[in-house]
């Protein structure tokens, strides 16, 4: 069976399931701390946003939540060890588009993620932002593509690995404008920043959530967002779109178990993740970081990342990224 359909069958089964009555393995389930793997390293976006959901989870289970940072390889390393671990919703993932990507990105993963992951909910959409050093002189996207023109190869820009989406935000921004920067992967976002602060390199594009307090203190400049419309969490920055016709990239956050997980457990997690993105605090807090809450039942959210892999496949390609 085709892996997107094969995904999507097992999405559904857990959807249809989860609205029939509990068997005994749900109502007892979770029973101990439930481990939450994060594919990146401490400080990242993905780390921010696990680590603010986790007790409103842990509230609503019943039991602790525990965030596990594996950064390494795009986010590969995570999600290898989520895949890998026992099918029994006690170990899960954080997903992001970076597994998306990296099926195409990547020629000999140890897992393919449609075929051995089960999506279980969405959690967060959000926006990447365009960050430069204050020592770099634009102010503005047009400045900035002019800035680079003028340096070509000369102008470094930081990532929160290869084949994560702020990666892939800037090859992308490279195709459409016809500039040459160089990239510098890291392991997560936290690492980026450390060099991007003190100006080691000139540039990021970066998850909102990580950037955003550093923007507002002023410690990096923000010349665009990534999306189609401009952010509400910074209403005075435009959408890189309105200097690039047509550049759009939007980031999505969720979760998904190892296939095998029961639809049953499915269910549970995506109930209660469904719940605490209700709460009005935790809205609040999301809004914050510059995102809103992306509910959504297990099979809208393996829709999303099939549509989302076949998307970053042609970009991809188009763009020549390799992994470094």
């Amino acid at each position: 069976m085709h892996p997107r359909r094969a995904f999507l069958r097992l999405a559904l089964a857990a959807a249809t399931l989860s609205g029939l009555p509990r068997p005994a393995y749900s109502q007892s389930y979770p029973t101990r701390p439930i481990r939450w793997i994060v594919s990146f390293a401490a400080g990242g976006a993905n780390d921010i946003v696990a680590r603010v959901m986790a007790p409103y989870l842990a509230e609503k289970l019943g039991q602790q939540i525990i965030v596990d940072d594996r950064g390494g390889a795009g986010g590969n390393i995570g999600m290898a060890a989520v895949l890998s671990s026992p099918p029994d919703g006690y170990t899960i993932g954080f997903v992001a588009p970076n597994n998306a990507i990296n099926a195409t990105l990547y020629e000999n993963l140890p897992f393919d993620f449609i075929r051995d992951s089960v999506p279980v909910a969405g959690t967060m959409l959000l926006t990447n932002v365009l960050v430069v050093h204050p020592s770099v002189p634009a102010k503005t996207v047009p400045e900035f593509i002019d800035y680079v023109k003028a340096n070509p190869g000369k102008v470094y820009f930081a990532s929160s690995g290869t084949g994560a989406s702020p990666h892939m935000s800037a090859e992308l921004f490279k195709v459409m404008t016809g500039i040459n920067m160089v990239h510098v992967p890291y392991r997560g976002a936290g690492p980026a920043m450390t060099d991007l602060l003190p100006g080691r390199v000139q540039l990021m594009f970066d998850n909102l959530p990580s950037s955003i307090e550093h923007i507002r203190a002023g410690r990096l400049r923000a010349l665009g967002v990534t999306t189609a419309k401009r952010a509400d969490a910074l209403p005075d920055v435009p959408a890189i779109g309105e200097t690039v016709p047509g550049y759009e990239v939007n980031v999505w956050n969720g979760i998904a178990a190892p296939k095998g997980t029961p639809p049953e457990v499915v269910g549970t997690l995506n109930r209660a993740v469904n719940a605490v993105l209700a709460d009005q605090r935790l809205e609040a807090r999301f809004a914050e970081l510059g995102g809103a809450p992306m509910p959504m039942t297990p099979a809208e959210f393996g829709t999303l990342v099939a549509r989302e892999t076949e998307k970053w496949a042609r970009v991809v390609k188009f763009s020549g990224a390799k992994p470094e």
